[in-house]
């Protein structure tokens, strides 16, 4: 076992497990559920509460596992994956320095998640995992896209009985 491997997974996995309990309970002063769906619906990743229980669960389960050791590169897309979301969504604009809000934290904790997931599962996993998480990042802020644009056809309802006799051949 190498020791600094273990203890960078550890504290990884478990700032994650943190992180995402801020999201989900407001624990360790985080702004739980509605604040964290509120500030979601403000970036355009609508519908908020779904978002954010996503992201909670992905960040807090993500991190679990990383700080277990147990399928980690299912743990790295999920943490890899909000992080892109959250430079996406937060900081690219800000530019690399944390100090200006930007993406330099996140794209620290995206580069230690892959070189753990290099070192236990190897290049091919890391380099998948690092896919999933961004696909997976893209795929949710087209969703919560989606969800915020207003329908473009709207639907009748059709009552029971008439969807009954639509049923029907002709010739009964």
């Amino acid at each position: 076992m190498k020791l600094f491997r273990l203890l960078l997974r550890v504290l990884i996995g478990g700032l994650f497990v943190g992180h995402g309990t801020q999201k989900l309970f407001g624990w360790f002063g985080g702004h739980g559920l509605e604040g964290t769906a509120g500030f979601f619906e403000s970036l355009g990743l609508k519908p908020g509460r779904r978002n954010a229980i996503a992201a909670g669960l992905s960040e807090a389960g993500g991190g679990a596992l990383m700080a277990s050791g147990i399928a980690l590169p299912l743990a790295g897309a999920a943490l890899t994956g909000t992080m892109t979301t959250a430079i996406r969504h937060v900081h690219a604009e800000k530019g690399p320095w944390s100090t200006e809000g930007g993406w330099e934290y996140n794209g620290v904790l995206i580069a230690a998640i892959l070189v753990i997931l290099e070192e236990e599962c190897g290049l091919g996993w890391a380099l998948a995992t690092g896919a999933a998480g961004v696909a997976g990042s893209i795929a949710a802020s087209e969703l919560a896209k989606r969800e915020s644009e207003p329908s473009e056809q709207e639907f009748e309802a059709v009552p029971f009985q008439a969807a009954e006799q639509a049923r029907e051949p002709a010739n009964a």
